[in-house]
């Protein structure tokens, strides 16, 4: 059974075992869908009320983005179950000889760069949540403008909840060219992200 079937209890006692996974990846994704859950709530509370008749249009675009964002990070939340566990399979395997310490190496290595794209994924998908937030506290139903400012926070959350694994996946990879590449595009996402928080922050502050 997938992870996202389960309830939330179950999911919640797996993840304060002493498993591998999921932790605080799946933990990001999850922050990220649901951002983009909230930013679907406000839109589907805005969605045909006559009041609001004239950003229809625009409301049921943010709609169609938060929806399949939120459907991306779920995935992404199995994903990195997936990827971390693949690491743990390779991280046992026998290094006895000579040989077999070599392909373990090599076993492990890639497994972390697979560990290291799914929370990069998460990130780029998170910024995405963050970017739906502004328009739906401005255009979607004032009663619900709080919903929005919650949903960037938990965005922002994913994301730098995903930077951080991405950055311990990259401290034991040996590719630099490889690490090199993925820190900058992370340090791109990362980049103004705290300012465009607060802004959207106090922008539902000071509706409510």
């Amino acid at each position: 059974m997938a992870l996202t079937d389960k309830p939330v209890t179950t999911f919640l006692d797996e993840l304060a075992s002493n498993a591998p996974a999921p932790g605080g990846g799946s933990v990001a994704a999850l922050s990220g869908a649901l951002g983009a859950a909230l930013v679907s709530m406000v839109c589907n509370l805005t969605v045909g009320k006559k009041k609001y008749a004239d950003v229809q249009d625009d409301i049921e675009a943010l709609l169609a983005q938060s929806e399949a964002l939120r459907q991306e990070l779920t995935d992404l939340l199995e994903e990195d179950v997936k990827a971390y566990t693949a690491y743990s399979v390779a991280a046992k395997m026998p290094r006895d000889t000579e040989e077999e310490k070599a392909e373990r190496t090599k076993a492990m290595q890639a497994a972390l760069k697979v560990a290291t794209d799914v929370p990069l994924r998460i990130a780029e998908a998170a910024v995405k949540v963050m970017d739906l937030c502004m328009p739906s506290a401005e255009k979607g139903n004032k009663w619900a403008v709080s919903d929005a400012g919650v949903a960037v926070l938990m965005a922002e959350a994913a994301l730098r909840s995903a930077a951080l694994n991405v950055l311990i996946n990259l401290g034991t990879i040996k590719d630099q060219d490889f690490v090199a590449e993925k820190r900058t595009h992370l340090d791109n996402l990362l980049a103004g992200k705290g300012v465009m928080r607060d802004q959207i922050y106090d922008y539902v502050v000071s509706k409510l």
